[in-house]
């Protein structure tokens, strides 16, 4: 088959080789992806622990400073993200009969629905790190930078972002962290049974 041939598969709707090769290893990667989802922990101390090497490689290389305050950066907004709710309470109406956060006690369970679930903040936060890792093998991203300066105005960003992020839970009394709806017991089960 000659090189025309196959881009003429891939012009009359036939995926070529390398489009079918690309479309498959999107596919394993997916399936790979579907079946971690129930294993939050486990899930979460790969990313940690993958973490903790690109910090171990920092360190050890005394550098790349820029792309790992980038990297803070990036996952700040998506742990702030992470925490607010999909609808922002201050953007609705009271007129509006949308669904909203409740502020009674007595009210209907409305269970908490954050702008980013916690597979997608998982998932990108991780993309993150495997971006970043990746960047420190290239000298291009090794911009010369006085690090305490940024490791002084990251925390100064982390504590104003945060400190705003909470007023906003007081303010509209919402808690990002439910377990679900809180259940009723009923009487006791006294274990006799009735004869019949």
């Amino acid at each position: 088959m000659s090189e025309g041939d196959s881009t003429g598969e891939a012009i009359h709707g036939k995926p070529s080789a390398i489009g079918r090769f690309f479309t498959n290893l999107g596919q394993v990667y997916q399936s790979w992806l579907d079946k971690s989802t129930p294993f939050s922990s486990v899930r979460w101390a790969a990313t940690l622990l993958l973490t903790a090497i690109y910090m171990i490689r920092v360190y050890i290389l005394q550098g790349w400073y820029i792309v790992t305050y980038a990297l803070g950066i990036y996952h700040l907004n998506l742990f702030i993200a992470f925490l607010s709710p999909k609808v922002d309470p201050s953007l609705l109406d009271d007129a509006d009969e949308g669904p909203a956060l409740p502020t009674k006690q007595n009210e209907e369970f409305r269970p908490f629905i954050r702008r980013l679930p916690e597979f997608k903040f998982w998932h990108s936060a991780t993309k993150g790190i495997v971006i970043a890792m990746i960047c420190t093998f290239f000298e291009a991203f090794n911009v010369p930078v006085f690090w305490p300066i940024l490791v002084m105005y990251f925390i100064m960003l982390f504590c104003i972002t945060m400190k705003r992020q909470i007023k906003h839970m007081i303010k509209y009394r919402y808690l990002p962290f439910t377990h679900g709806k809180r259940t009723y017991r009923g009487k006791e089960d006294t274990g006799k049974a009735f004869a019949s």
